[in-house]
């Protein structure tokens, strides 16, 4: 038997495996709850428009996750060699000129440009640009 033969029978196999178990959880319409209690929905069920405020995005899940936000002032590349003899009073140039816009980041993902701003003795940044949702999405990978 060949390797591709092997392999196509092992997917069959796979396959045959992954309609049985979804089979056993009480099939695959999602109504009804599995051995372990969960039940299986679409994405279908969860927009079903027989929901209360179907027009609206339900973000009361999502609400209360904590997310890093970090402010970035610019970026420089070193050599080891060059990191390990820095010390204190050691300058390091960074890739951004001065008065340019910070960039904010939540969870490493650039949502906006902001400036430097001080607010009862600490440091705090006003936004200047918001980028749109469809451009944080393409930046995503």
């Amino acid at each position: 038997m060949s390797i591709e033969t092997e392999e196509a029978v092992e997917q069959d196999a796979t396959a045959a495996d992954w309609d049985a178990a979804v089979e056993a959880q009480g099939g695959a319409d999602g109504d009804e709850a599995g051995d372990d209690g969960f039940q299986q929905v679409t994405a279908r069920q969860l927009n079903d428009s027989s929901t209360p405020n179907s027009g609206d995005v339900k973000l009361d899940v999502i609400l209360d996750i904590p997310v890093t936000i970090a402010m970035e002032i610019g970026r420089t590349q070193l050599s080891i060699r060059n990191l390990l003899q820095l010390n204190q009073g050691s300058i390091v140039e960074l890739d951004r000129l001065a008065g340019e816009p910070m960039d904010v980041l939540v969870n490493g993902t650039l949502v906006a440009h902001g400036e430097v701003v001080v607010v009862n003795e600490k440091f705090g940044i006003r936004l200047t640009d918001v980028v749109s949702p469809a451009d944080r999405i393409k930046n995503l990978r």
